[in-house]
């Protein structure tokens, strides 16, 4: 049981890392390409930081336990709605300004993610319903980028190829660490007997977080707002219908539904509550940071409960 917990923390610090290195390798390439801040927080980032957990969604199913991946999915998605929103505005020690446009571009965000919630209401996802939220993330995040390309980013051209060629390294890192990821949780969970679910939602899915927090950390310290919020957002939504769609695009896949009705219901309710504090002075106060993290408290004692 030590040597599994040893495997798992060691395989999650290289997922971490992965990640990170991923995120920095393709906010530079993205620069190059002169996109905006908004456009390389929502989509380029966002599209790098699902990997840990698409991976490690993939490698459970691979596994035999797709209940692992989807409450990694799931629990990962309330941290980043309400954890990291907390600690990113605790550590900027002000509130976080939101640029209207982003208002503007998210004002059905919430209800997109009830989108994954309906179709998987009976504890099972079909190709039909994978391709659906497939295609229902990639129709949202080809509307961001159009409605937000007017504001390239000033940062100058690097080198690209250079660039290209640490970010494959950094996903080789990630895929390889994942599957470890995935392989030590099941065999912890069976020497502590708990269910595999519970350590996805909290452990593994706190993990994954990381490289949202520390990518939005280094933004907000910059007062690049925009590009936090952005990251957060898109990598939330990319996990609750284009990763959940390819799953089930792959392979269809049973669950147990107590995910979609916890877990799930939580992502929903986060997100209409970190919406509802964005528009109330178009800005995250830290009273309303203090409010979220104690949304997620509440989070952390029903699932414990339900998956004790």
């Amino acid at each position: 049981m030590i040597e599994n917990l040893i495997i798992l923390a060691a395989s999650l610090f290289f997922v971490v890392k992965g990640a990170t290195w991923s995120t920095k390798y393709s906010v530079k390439i993205a620069e190059s390409c002169r996109l905006s801040k908004y456009i390389i927080g929502f989509i380029v980032i966002a599209i790098i930081s699902i990997l840990p957990e698409t991976f490690i969604a993939i490698n459970s199913a691979v596994q035999g336990t797709p209940g692992l991946g989807l409450g990694t999915l799931f629990g990962s998605n309330v941290a980043d709605l309400t954890l990291v929103f907390a600690i990113i505005i605790a550590f900027s020690g002000r509130g976080i300004k939101i640029q209207s446009t982003i208002l503007k571009n998210n004002i059905v965000y919430p209800f997109l993610l009830l989108v994954p919630l309906i179709l998987g209401f009976n504890g099972h996802y079909s190709r039909w319903e994978g391709l659906a939220l497939i295609i229902i993330g990639i129709i949202f995040y080809y509307l961001a980028f159009k409605n937000s390309v007017n504001s390239p980013s000033k940062n100058p051209p690097d080198n690209r190829l250079k660039n290209i060629f640490f970010l494959i390294i950094s996903l080789a890192v990630l895929l390889i660490s994942s599957y470890f990821t995935v392989i030590s949780a099941i065999e912890l969970a069976k020497g502590l007997y708990i269910n595999p679910i519970f350590i996805g939602i909290f452990i593994i899915g706190l993990g994954t977080t990381m490289p949202e927090l520390i990518f939005s950390l280094k933004s907000v310290k910059r007062h690049d707002d925009s590009l936090a919020i952005g990251d957060i957002l898109g990598t939330v939504l990319a996990d609750a219908t284009i990763v959940v769609g390819i799953l089930a695009l792959a392979s269809p896949f049973y669950f147990p539904q107590k995910i979609i009705y916890a877990t799930g219901s939580f992502m929903v309710l986060a997100s209409f509550l970190l919406f509802y504090f964005m528009r109330s002075g178009k800005m995250l106060s830290k009273k309303e940071s203090r409010l979220l993290f104690l949304f997620w408290l509440f989070y952390v004692m029903i699932e414990f409960f339900i998956n004790r």
